[in-house]
């Protein structure tokens, strides 16, 4: 088997090329990344062993690039993104440029392949909100609030004309947390444990009441690379593992850290929930693993340089 990871140098292909790395009927594993997110983390993870892994410096744009390296690929994976930010309406003309038409070339590019399955990895931004006391499900209508879930969305459209022809996935992953040597430090979890950890103040935007949905990227990737060898029917799929308030997750740091103090940010705007269904679709045909949050951020932190 011959799998492309596009994106494959990022936060979750780090995870995702070490649990492929391991399986003995993937033969070679081509990560095409073109490093915009300054991704050269990936290239210092001694864990990553293994010959079969082949790096592309490229872009889901470059078409051409795209079709020659599809050759003989059997497995593609897409994470290839502009990621969601604190500024996530800045530059609309970017997150469509390549959430969007970067998005709609592969899939052009793919469907000229022989490329067997093909996994997307979208993200929750395409609901929008979930409302007070309301949770998102796969059935749930799309309702983006930013240009990057706009863009997402967009993406979507051009993946699902896919599933007619080959087996295909889209992969609604919750707000990825945890450690790895290309972690990001701008989602919400990850950015409180370097805070609490160096700092041990966290700042807290809002009221702190905002809910979101969560999964770890070492579960993340493992679940998406179950995906292309167990009997999963093509689909949309939300993947989350837990829905947690902010000052539940600031809470639970300042379990492990007492002194821990918080600093709030605009404390009178209530930001809107993003809240989805915990028992997803997908735990139908991929076993869900249990959960041990708490655990998860004392490990978390306990790999850092020095605590």
């Amino acid at each position: 088997m011959k799998v492309l990871i596009t994106g494959g140098a990022g936060y979750i292909g780090t995870e995702l090329v070490k649990k492929l790395v391991k399986i003995p009927k993937i033969k070679e594993i081509i990560v095409y990344d073109n490093l915009s997110k300054g991704g050269y983390n990936f290239f210092l993870c001694t864990c990553i062993g293994g010959d079969n892994i082949r790096f592309v410096q490229g872009d889901i744009l470059d078409t051409r690039k795209l079709k020659k390296e599809l050759e003989g690929v059997d497995v593609v994976f897409n994470l290839a993104a502009k990621i969601a930010s604190p500024y996530a309406d800045a530059d609309p003309h970017l997150y469509e440029q390549i959430n969007h038409w970067g998005t709609a070339e592969l899939t052009y590019a793919v469907e000229e392949s022989d490329v067997k399955k093909f996994i997307h990895v979208s993200s929750l931004s395409v609901y929008g909100s979930s409302g007070k006391g309301k949770l998102i499900t796969e059935t749930t209508k799309l309702n983006p609030r930013t240009n990057y879930g706009i863009s997402k969305m967009r993406g979507e459209a051009f993946v699902e004309r896919l599933m007619k022809k080959r087996e295909t996935y889209i992969i609604r992953l919750g707000n990825v947390y945890g450690f790895n040597q290309s972690m990001r430090f701008d989602a919400v979890i990850n950015r409180f444990a370097f805070e609490a950890n160096f700092l041990k103040k966290i700042s807290i935007h809002g009221d702190g009441q905002q809910i979101r949905s969560f999964i770890d990227v070492d579960k993340s990737a493992m679940y998406l690379t179950q995906i292309p060898f167990l009997n999963v029917p093509s689909g949309i799929y939300n993947m989350v593992d837990i829905n947690l308030s902010i000052m539940d997750i600031a809470l639970t740091f300042k379990d492990l850290i007492p002194e821990l103090e918080m600093q709030f940010i605009n404390q009178h705007l209530q930001l809107r929930n993003i809240a989805v269904e915990e028992d997803c679709k997908i735990y139908k045909y991929l076993p869900k693993v249990p959960l041990a949050f708490k655990d998860d951020l004392f490990t978390m932190m306990n790999q850092f340089a020095f605590h």
